[in-house]
C-alpha cells in the first residue's frame, strides 16, 4: 500500500479517485493581507467550501493544490478541509517570481526547507507536502529559477515526492526543465511537466512525453491563451496516438485569486473554475473519441501512479 500524505492526513493512493492534478485553493500575493487588510477572510473561506461542495457533487475526489511556498496559505487550506471533507494534498517549493531570501543562497539551503515541509510539516500546521512545486516562464531560466529547479530537484531525490512544474508552453520552457532536471539525476517520469495543454504543437508535446515525463493538460478554462476546443482536439490526437498515459487534466483555477478583481475574472474567463472538467471537458473529450477508459486513465489512474511511486534515491 502506497500512502500520501494530504491536509487531512495519510492518504491510500488506492482512493484518490478523479484528482484534478493543478489546482489552488488561494493564491495572495504576500505580504499583501499581512499589511493593508483586503480581504474578508471568513466570507472567503465561505465561499471556498461552496466551490470544493460543488465540485465533489460533480464526483471528484481529490485537489491538488499546487500553490508554491511563497504564495500558500495552509490554515485557509485547513478549514476549507474541515467544512468540505475534500482530499486535498499540498506543495513545496517556489513560483518564478524567485524571493529575495533565495537570491543570495544556495540550492542546498532552499532543498533543505522542502525536504522539512515534506518530512517534518509546514510551519505551525502539522500538514506535511506531498509533491514540489518549481516554475519558469516566458522569461525562460534565469540563475535564480535555475537554481529553485535544482533545489526541487534535490529535494525530490531525498524524499521521493513527484516534481510538478509552471511552465510556458510557446516558448517550450518544459524541455529545459527536464535538461536540468536530468542533471540532477531525476528520474523524469517522476515528474509532471505543467501548463502543457497551453500548446497544440503535438511535436514539442511528444518530445517531453518521450522523455519520460507527463504532461499537465491542465489550464482549461483559460480560452485566452489556447481555446477549449483546441485543447480537447490535441488530448484527442495524443490518445490516439497512445498517449492517454502520460497525460492529467486540471485548471490552474482557484477559490480566491488575488491578482484580478474578481469581477474581472468572471467576465473575462467564466469557464475557469473546478466545475468545467466535469461539466463540459469530459463531454467533449467523449465526443472527439476519447474512450471511457482512456479518461479513467488520465483523471484517476495516472494520478494515483504520480503519488504510489515513492523513494528517495
Amino acid at each position: 500500500m502506497a500512502v500520501v500524505n494530504s491536509v487531512s492526513g495519510p492518504l491510500d493512493t488506492v482512493g484518490l479517485g478523479f484528482t484534478l492534478m493543478h489546482e489552488h485553493i488561494v493564491v495572495q500575493s504576500p505580504g499583501v493581507e499581512a499589511n493593508f487588510h483586503v480581504w474578508d477572510r471568513q466570507q472567503e473561506i465561505d465561499n471556498a467550501v461552496a466551490k470544493i461542495k460543488d465540485v465533489m457533487a460533480r464526483g471528484v475526489n481529490t485537489l491538488v493544490d499546487l500553490t508554491a511556498g511563497d504564495w500558500r496559505d495552509i490554515p485557509f487550506i485547513q478549514e476549507v478541509v474541515q467544512g468540505t471533507g475534500m482530499q486535498v494534498i499540498v506543495a513545496t517549493g517556489v513560483y518564478h517570481d524567485v524571493p529575495r531570501y533565495f537570491r543570495s543562497r544556495s540550492a542546498d539551503h532552499a532543498a533543505e526547507l522542502f525536504v522539512r515541509d515534506i518530512q517534518e510539516g509546514i510551519v505551525n500546521t502539522g500538514v506535511k507536502a506531498s509533491i514540489i512545486k518549481c516554475a519558469a516562464d516566458e522569461a525562460g531560466i534565469d540563475p535564480h529559477v535555475e537554481k529553485m529547479l535544482r533545489a526541487a530537484a534535490r529535494a525530490h531525490r531525498a524524499t521521493g515526492v513527484p516534481i510538478s512544474t509552471h511552465t510556458h508552453a510557446a516558448s517550450q520552457v518544459g524541455l529545459k526543465q527536464q535538461d536540468i532536471f536530468e542533471q540532477e539525476g531525476v528520474d523524469l517520469s517522476r515528474v509532471v511537466i505543467g501548463h502543457s495543454g497551453d500548446s497544440d504543437d503535438i511535436e514539442y508535446l511528444r518530445r517531453l512525453i518521450d522523455r519520460g515525463s507527463y504532461i499537465g493538460m491542465d489550464r482549461f478554462g483559460l480560452d485566452m491563451l489556447l481555446p477549449t476546443d483546441k485543447r480537447v482536439a490535441t488530448i484527442a490526437r495524443l490518445c490516439q496516438m497512445g498517449h492517454a498515459e502520460k497525460m492529467v487534466l486540471s485548471h490552474d483555477a482557484s477559490c480566491y485569486f488575488d491578482w484580478f478583481d474578481a469581477a474581472l475574472l468572471r467576465q473575462t474567463v467564466p469557464n475557469w473554475h473546478f466545475n468545467f472538467i466535469p461539466d463540459h471537458v469530459i463531454p467533449a473529450l467523449r465526443q472527439a473519441g476519447v474512450s471511457e477508459e482512456q479518461i479513467r486513465i488520465m483523471t484517476v489512474d495516472n494520478p494515483r501512479r504520480i503519488f504510489e511511486r515513492q523513494g528517495a534515491y
